[in-house]
């Protein structure tokens, strides 16, 4: 990217006097995309944390509902492809989030304080006690696919399905 610094992100001639207030407005404009990015990461996130809490009490009530047992099935599978969609799409905002970062690290190069950049270098250096918290929200759904197989394994052995397979 250095390389490419003055040619492709900086372009000073075209502003003349304005180019400092452009550029501000850039900067704050494409910090709050990043934090739209992390907004939306967190309502998908509380929505498919919904939606595994609502499967999980699903299991009770299949007992009761169904006695035909590959509808077992049904649920923890759903459950599973639920969680690892949650996955995916964690990582993709983290991965979206983390371009966007490198861009307004480019920024600020040319502003008086580059925040977000010595941020990054005090979480990501010497203080080694700093977790990233997407690294964390990324082990949530593997709990659930975890709980979902669990579940899934206890039904059976309670349905007495296991002597069937």
């Amino acid at each position: 990217m250095a390389d490419q610094h003055d040619d492709n992100y900086i372009r000073k001639g075209s502003y003349n006097d304005s180019f400092t207030t452009a550029l501000i407005e850039q900067y704050k404009m494409y910090v709050q995309t990043a934090d739209n990015v992390s907004a939306r990461r967190i309502a998908t996130s509380r929505y498919l944390l919904t939606l595994n809490v609502a499967l999980i009490a699903v299991y009770g009530f299949q007992l009761s509902i169904s006695s035909q047992w590959y509808f077992t099935f049904l649920v923890p599978v759903t459950g599973v492809i639920v969680s690892l969609l949650w996955y995916m799409i964690i990582k993709s905002h983290h991965d979206l989030n983390k371009i966007k970062f490198k861009l307004i690290h480019e920024l600020e190069k040319n502003l008086p304080a580059a925040l977000f950049t010595q941020e990054y270098m005090v979480g990501e250096g010497s203080d080694k006690s700093y977790t990233k918290v997407t690294d964390i929200e990324k082990l949530i759904p593997f709990l659930f696919i975890g709980i979902h197989v669990i579940l899934f394994i206890a039904m059976m052995w309670h349905m007495g399905i296991y002597r069937i397979l």
